[in-house]
Formats: structure tokens, sequence, C-alpha cells
């Protein structure tokens, strides 16, 4: 076990974009994987967008060791390089979040066909501290609830810049998407929600499988 950084990055990509584009920009933000601060790092198209207030086509998912190296990721010319002149042309929208994960239980990489849910939660205005904690510790917990959670991370936000108020941010790994969608069948981890959903503002919830280079567009 470890303490680990998350970094995602959700892309709204533009309709008009095109196969090429698409796969240029996928090919250069999986490139990235090979810097020497980057420990993980897939990028491709997401399986499903359970969004209803935010439209998502992509996502990006890498890991670090300290927040030093996400900050000299972030910088790297490389990085820079690949934002610049493969993302933005073809982007309508991002939103980027980043938090630590206490305690990571398992690997750092994240095989390919394993199926990512990532959800981010934006708490009302009026809740107090404590009510935050509750929060991360019912998303901890559901681990618990579920065998087919291979691995769970769960923290605050530290980079509020691109993250329009999204504050808590988590990351469930499963070994498939068959795994993934019988999370919906189990009734554990509804009531376990049930606890704090007054709580909560609004959600993006994403589904993501991880790709076998090339990533598919």
């Amino acid at each position: 076990m470890s303490t680990t950084i998350e970094h995602i990055v959700l892309f709204n990509i533009k309709p008009t974009a095109n196969t090429t584009q698409l796969s240029t920009m996928l090919t250069a933000l999986n490139s990235l994987t090979t810097l020497p601060m980057v420990l993980h790092l897939s990028a491709g198209k997401l399986h499903r967008n359970r969004s209803s207030s935010l439209s998502f086509t992509h996502l990006l998912h890498s890991r670090y060791r300290t927040k030093q190296d996400l900050a000299d990721y972030s910088s790297h010319p490389d990085h820079l390089s690949a934002v610049r002149t493969c993302v933005l042309p073809i982007c309508d929208d991002l939103m980027a979040v980043d938090w630590v994960a206490e305690n990571l239980d398992g690997p750092i990489g994240v095989k390919p066909g394993s199926a990512i849910r990532v959800q981010l939660i934006k708490l009302k205005e009026d809740v107090e501290e404590g009510k935050k904690g509750e929060v991360i510790q019912v998303i901890s917990g559901l681990k618990g609830s579920f065998s087919g959670i291979e691995q769970l991370t769960v923290g605050e936000n530290f980079s509020p810049e691109r993250a329009k108020g999204f504050e808590i941010c988590s990351i469930g790994v499963f070994g498939g998407i068959h795994e993934l969608d019988s999370l919906e069948t189990n009734s554990d981890i509804g009531n376990e929600k049930d606890k704090v959903r007054d709580s909560i503002d609004s959600l993006v919830i994403v589904d993501y499988v991880v790709p076998n280079r090339p990533a598919s567009v």
C-alpha cells in the first residue's frame, strides 16, 4: 500500500472532430506514459456517461507518486505540446480533478480491459465540514460492500481551478465491464449512498474501459 496522486481529465470533444484528429489526440496523450514521473496513464473514449448535467466523451486517468511529480508532468514540454496542438483545437470543454489516494490497495498500473467508474461530487453550499468527511467515509466503505470492486480510491480535490466546483472524487476499478454493471444490482451499495444523498448537490459519473494500445477513438 502507498500514497498516490490521482489525476482525472474529462474531455468533451467537438462533434466536428474527425477520426484522424481523435486518433492523433489519443496517441499524443497516451505517449505521455513514457515521462519519468508518470506511474500510470491511460486515455480513451468513455464507455458510458451517466451525467445528465455535463457532457463528456473522453477521459484521461494518470497516477503519480507526489504532487510535485504531477506538477512536473503538467509543466513538461511534451504535455504542454500535446494539449496545445492535439487537444484544445478539438475540445469544447474539459474538467480536471486531482486527489491524494491514501493507502492504495493493489497495483498502481490499471491493466487493459479493466473497467473504471469515476464519480465526482459537488456538495450543497450549506453542508458542514463534518458532512464532507462522512461522504468520503461512505464512499470508502463501498469496497467492502461489493467484492467486484478490485480497487477504490477517494479524496478531496486539491486543484479547484478546472473542477467546476466538484470537490470529492473517487475511482473504482473493476475486472471488466460485466463486474462494473453488476454494481447497479447491489442494494447494499444503494443503501449506503442514501445516508449522504441529502448533502449532494450534483454528480458526475462516467465509466471507462482501459484500452489496449492504440486506444479506440
